[in-house]
């Protein structure tokens, strides 16, 4: 006599199983055509994953490495939970290689589980340039604000709550990627690139390349105005990236008058992506969560007509 109800409450768990769960990711060339200043075709993309690798919280990762067809891979949360909101994740690695599941695909999928789509740039590595070898990194994080803006209506997403996570090196990316706003460093390339490329938010975790090299000043190209969107910072004070980049940065954002919330732990040193250790670092997502609950970026919206509208 149980058997028929017990029948129907697994149907309806299985059912909700299914609703709630996130769709698969999509992938998405980031160009049209060519990425602008490539010149020559480098070797095959490849993995440089080695056994002797230092594993992360008992893990190894992803070494991607020779990226000359830069790619956008979405992960969007579960209906129920979507808010709208959009992180483009610039994974670290020196711009020599991208930390590509540590920094990218893991970050996508717990921003999923708070209701945002996660984007994940595969950017061009090695750079491509000497002395400015954030400028293919920024011109992919660029084209990617602007190709996830364009298709705000079509995938239903916030146009006004795009933002740009980085990591590292990626965090260099994502940091210049906001403080360079609406000024493209490249020349546009079709009907994407109309829409702005400034984010309207930046996470930028254990970020790089904003500090001169043996000095404690930031570089000169960094020029922090009233229009740079907030931040929100984590970083270690052992982690061999100078805490400065953080610290320098957000002391330029607080003189701007831009609202930024700085993470700064004793110890925790670098590359830990959100994977949990020991180390108190490893809390920052939980910090990063709250910090967009204050700032508004996790409510519910719906589009209504032309407009975009909270729930």
């Amino acid at each position: 006599m149980t058997i028929v109800p017990r029948l129907l409450s697994m149907l309806v768990l299985a059912t909700v199983a299914v609703t709630t769960r996130a769709s698969e990711p999509v992938k998405l060339l980031l160009w049209s055509g060519e990425p602008p200043g490539e010149t020559r075709r480098l070797p095959p993309e490849k993995d440089l994953y080695k056994l002797s690798d230092r594993k992360i919280a008992g893990r190894s990762i992803i070494k991607l490495t020779n990226v000359s067809t830069p790619t956008l891979e979405v992960f969007r949360p579960a209906r129920e939970l979507d808010t709208g909101t959009v992180v483009v994740i610039c994974p670290g690695g020196g711009h020599h290689i991208l930390a590509y599941d540590l920094e990218g695909t893991e970050v996508a999928e717990w921003l999923t589980s708070i209701g945002v789509t996660g984007v994940v740039l595969k950017y061009r590595v090695p750079a491509r340039e000497k002395e400015r070898r954030w400028r293919a990194a920024v011109q992919d994080a660029q084209r990617a604000i602007s190709v996830v803006r364009s298709r705000a209506g079509e995938w239903g997403i916030d146009p006004k709550r795009i933002g740009i996570c980085g990591f590292s090196a990626g965090g260099e990316a994502a940091g210049l990627t906001a403080i360079f706003g609406t000024k493209k460093t490249y020349e546009p390339t079709d009907g994407h690139d109309r829409e702005s490329s400034r984010p309207d938010f930046a996470l930028l975790i254990y970020a790089a390349g904003f500090v001169t090299r043996g000095t404690a000043d930031l570089e000169e190209h960094i020029k922090v105005t009233k229009d740079t969107p907030p931040m929100f910072f984590a970083h270690a004070n052992d982690d061999g990236v100078s805490s400065l980049n953080t610290l320098l940065l957000a002391a330029e954002l607080k003189k701007a008058g831009v609202t930024a919330a700085v993470h700064l732990y004793a110890k925790g040193g670098h590359g830990y992506g959100l994977r949990k250790t020991e180390m108190p670092v490893t809390s920052w997502p939980n910090r990063c969560e709250e910090w967009m609950r204050t700032m508004k970026l996790l409510e519910k919206w719906k589009r209504i007509g032309s407009d975009y509208r909270f729930k």
